[in-house]
């Protein structure tokens, strides 16, 4: 692979060379330009007494656009094209520094005009694609020309919104992406369910229980797949881990497993949120549980849930580029994320890890076929499973039978699950209608009533969503990296195989969409038999 390598970038100098590069607007220019950051639903409806203060704080994360993205482009296509040259190849985070990432001048352009405008504790990320800054809604007006009001998020906490596209000078078009951080009222949730409320999808074989994350590779059929002790898997999380490591401790030693090596990498400033405890508990204990042990489990851990925070540890774990699949059991409206511009941060970022050879494993929701609820109406995924960078899991109502056998599975009702309204369909994707990614691709146990049986603040608890699902796609990855290093990015493969790597969910709905024979928007191909995918690869 490294001589592949070699010829890669070789190629890469050869296209690159070929290309234009980017030239910045002619100096003296003053228009503004739109970034991808548009302004916020609430302005509509915003008045003058809705206006913050000017010296309220803020902290923003400025996206800078990935360089000559064609050639990204084309380079992952071919990478997963069996009848390329370069099928298989993966980059090193150098190389996409070298070949991809904004010049240091273009960088320190964007320092430059944030400091003027009043910014402090400036930081640039290692793989320069991101930059972070200190301000207040008055520094916001004058480097982005937009306004920012209070509002409410909708649990109630204090929030702020831009009322006002951002925009930036010309001379900085070619660089800057969007400005994240100037809303507050829309951000990621969790995807987890308490065991006990309804929402099964019933009528299949079996009994609907809880099981013991250990028990989840007999019940998917692992058999003699290699356990993932030569992986390392991320887990996307945000607050103070210090009670899910204990709770993880707690998992191995009451199930006689060896010690899990953990790192946590807390990315920007440290947060002390302890609410979603039971979500990262759920994350690592299946991940462990369903993997058979793994050689490290990172904890990339964000400052909240807002969605700047978020893109700041997705960059992380991309630009470290340790973890070669990474756990995300969060999501929100995929609208929202769109008129933010975290959106388009993201996904270039989740692009960057697909050409890294990762695979971000993504929660569809629980919330059925439309995340966004009322508003915007019809069916709407989930961000970031919509992304086309990433593998969007679904759920599933699990029967077993004795001795923890598969006995069936059915559409989990409140799984999401349906065609996005704005992302573009992956060209390995071939299901589906439309021009748009189809959500979801797979789907795994996720009904909390046949969930898992983890431990929550010591004491055992029993939990689904698909926050479930995603983690046991997660561990089974990485097993199937453990016993084939050179897969890479998961997402082409799952269209690759037969149909006998998967138990077809064929009933069940979701609201907006329903599980047929074969693919559907609802389950994707269903859930997988470890054996026989790891047999397929």
């Amino acid at each position: 692979m490294q001589t592949k390598i070699s010829m890669l970038c070789l190629a890469l100098g050869a296209a690159l060379g070929s290309m234009a590069m980017p030239v910045q607007a002619a100096a003296g220019g003053n228009a503004w330009v739109a970034t991808a950051t548009h302004a916020h639903a609430l302005a509509a409806t915003a008045s003058a007494k809705d206006l913050a203060e000017p010296g309220m704080p803020i902290h923003i994360d400025v996206a800078l656009k990935l360089q000559n993205r064609a050639v990204l482009d084309a380079f992952i296509a071919d990478a997963h094209n069996p009848h390329s040259s370069t099928y298989g190849a993966t980059l090193l985070p150098q190389d996409v520094a070298a070949n991809f990432a904004p010049s240091d001048a273009q960088v320190q352009a964007v320092v430059d005009y944030l400091a003027k405008a009043g910014f402090t504790h400036i930081t640039v990320a290692p793989n320069r694609l991101m930059v972070s800054a200190d301000g207040t809604a008055a520094g916001a007006q004058t480097a982005f020309a937009t306004r920012l009001i209070h509002a409410h998020d909708s649990e109630g906490h204090a929030a702020y919104a831009n009322i006002d596209d951002a925009k930036v000078p010309a001379a900085l078009a070619g660089t800057v992406l969007s400005v994240l951080g100037l809303q507050t009222v829309s951000h990621a949730h969790t995807m987890i369910r308490t065991a006990g409320k309804p929402g099964s999808g019933g009528g299949g074989a079996g009994t609907i229980t809880g099981h013991n994350p250990t028990t989840f590779p007999t019940i998917y059929n692992a058999g003699g797949t290699p356990t993932a002790s030569t992986v390392t898997v991320g887990i996307i999380s945000d607050g103070d881990m210090t009670q899910p490591l204990n709770d993880l401790a707690s998992f191995t030693s009451r199930n006689g497993l060896p010690a899990v090596n953990t790192q946590v990498v807390v990315a920007g400033p440290a947060g002390t949120d302890t609410s979603g405890t039971a979500e990262w508990d759920l994350d690592s204990q299946d991940i462990v549980g369903m993997s058979g042990g793994v050689g490290k489990l990172i904890f990339y851990t964000a400052t909240s849930l807002s969605n700047s925070a978020l893109t700041t540890a997705y960059n992380r774990a991309v630009s470290d580029n340790q973890a070669r699949v990474i756990n995300v059991s969060l999501g929100e409206c995929e609208t929202y994320a769109y008129q933010d511009g975290s959106m388009a941060a993201d996904d270039q970022i989740f692009a960057v890890a697909v050409a890294q050879g990762q695979t971000f494993s993504v929660s569809t929701g629980d919330d059925g076929s439309n995340e966004c609820g009322g508003s915007p109406r019809g069916t709407t995924p989930s961000y970031p499973a919509s992304s086309p960078y990433v593998v969007a899991v679904s759920g599933t109502t699990l029967g077993t039978g004795s001795n923890n056998s598969w006995a069936s599975e059915t559409l989990w009702s409140k799984a999401g699950g349906s065609p996005s309204t704005v992302e573009p369909k992956p060209s390995w994707q071939t299901q589906g209608g439309g021009s748009t990614r189809d959500v979801a691709d797979v789907a795994f146990d996720a009904d909390p009533n046949s969930g898992a049986v983890i431990i929550v603040n010591g004491s055992n608890a029993q939990y689904g969503g698909t926050s479930l699902s995603a983690p046991l796609f997660a561990a089974t990855w990485a097993r199937m990296l453990a016993g084939h290093a050179s897969l890479g990015f998961a997402g082409p493969h799952l269209y690759q195989v037969p149909s006998s790597v998967y138990h077809d969910v064929t009933s069940g709905s979701n609201g907006g969409e329903s599980a047929g024979t074969g693919w559907d928007y609802a389950s994707g191909f269903g859930s997988i038999i470890v054996g026989n995918l790891n047999a397929s690869l």
